[in-house]
């Protein structure tokens, strides 16, 4: 274990020296810092040849003694030398409080930090989505690993559940778009045009977006808080350890739901939003329900239709993406959890909105106006 930590002052060649022996251990040291901070006469010299054994305190007494005593120190092994170095690193004067930055530094960084941090967001997606389509090919390819009971669940909890609050939202969605359009066109005398704006823009637009922004609140963010749990508590770590791939036992039901689901409630929404407008159109423009969807065959091409169930897919795969990603990053702490929740509906709803912009554009450029 080594003899306690001791020195004695000695005067070599002219030099004041203080020679050290013993371990400079925590344990050996007892009162020997105090000796030594109470010694007050002159050292030019500090010998540490016989010093049998140093950790972390004792350099940092010795680092302290010759600093205050302007000593050089001699002596030393080439381990004990480098703690010795490590130790003089280590004091550094600490503030406390950070420099202020300027107003446009702090902006211009806030602005960088957002930059790296989107595209390493999407660097995540798109590997997320690859490692999605994996599953998806090694489910295909060995059937008996597909998780049909969690599928079906998943149905019910994107698509059955969503039915009331969906159906509730399109017609009143489609009852406000009637009254607002209604308004508007008759000031020009053309209030039968309210038919024409109902059927088109929420077969076309609004029924397959206002269905994915709900599905992204509802759907969405269950799925980053249920995986993120899952995460937090370690069942996904037991899922590997058991051999059971958590992209096909969490991911793939998840996405293959919303992907199948989505059409369905896309086409549900555009019937009860057009339910909603002519409802309106019936009690307060005075046109009844065979004109109005006579009229609706007239004006609303099938190309609309085709239009929603194209795009509907699409976000319903991007929303379950974005969900589980996010789950799937969650570490450390249930705060995690929310953050990790808010993100996930944050960016499904972002994509959602950035692809339809896109799909407006590839339509249109294909003559489907």
């Amino acid at each position: 274990m080594g003899a306690m930590a001791e020195f004695s002052h000695e005067n070599v060649g002219g030099a004041d020296t203080l020679r050290f022996s013993g371990s400079l251990s925590l344990p050996k040291l007892g009162d020997f810092p105090n000796r030594l901070r109470n010694f007050d006469g002159p050292v030019d010299r500090l010998d540490l040849s016989r010093v049998e054994r140093i950790d972390t305190v004792g350099a940092w007494l010795i680092y302290r003694f010759a600093e205050e005593h302007g000593a050089r120190i001699e002596g030393l092994s080439r381990d004990a030398a480098h703690l010795l170095d490590q130790v003089s690193a280590a004091d550094q004067q600490v503030a406390m409080r950070p420099e202020s930055a300027g107003p446009l530094v702090r902006v211009i960084g806030e602005i960088g930090e957002a930059t790296i941090m989107t595209f390493k967001t999407m660097y995540g997606l798109l590997d997320f989505f690859g490692a999605t389509c994996i599953a998806f090919f090694n489910v295909i390819t060995h059937p008996k690993r597909f998780r049909f009971n969690a599928t079906v669940h998943r149905f019910e909890v994107v698509g059955v559940s969503a039915l009331g609050i969906i159906g509730l939202m399109s017609f009143l969605i489609g009852l406000v778009i009637a009254q607002q359009g209604a308004v508007q066109l008759r000031q020009f005398g053309a209030e039968v045009f309210t038919i024409n704006l109902v059927g088109r823009i929420t077969l076309r637009e609004l029924g397959v977006l206002m269905t994915a922004i709900m599905v992204a609140g509802r759907s969405g963010s269950a799925f980053a808080a249920q995986i993120g749990t899952m995460k937090l508590t370690e069942e996904i770590d037991a899922m590997r350890t058991i051999g059971v791939s958590p992209m096909e036992a969490l991911v793939l039901p998840r996405v293959l739901a919303a992907v199948l689901m989505m059409p369905l409630l896309g086409f549900y929404a555009s019937v009860f939003a057009i339910l909603g407008g002519g409802l309106f159109c019936w009690i307060s423009l005075g046109i009844p329900p065979v004109t109005f969807i006579q009229r609706l065959r007239e004006v609303v091409p099938i190309t609309d239709l085709f239009i929603g169930l194209v795009k509907a897919p699409v976000f319903g795969a991007i929303i379950a993406i974005a969900g589980c990603f996010q789950g799937m990053l969650v570490e450390s702490d249930a705060e995690q959890v929310g953050k990790r929740t808010t993100s996930a509906v944050v960016q499904a709803i972002f994509l959602v909105i950035v692809l339809d912009a896109f799909f407006a554009v590839f339509f249109t450029w294909l003559g489907w106006v």
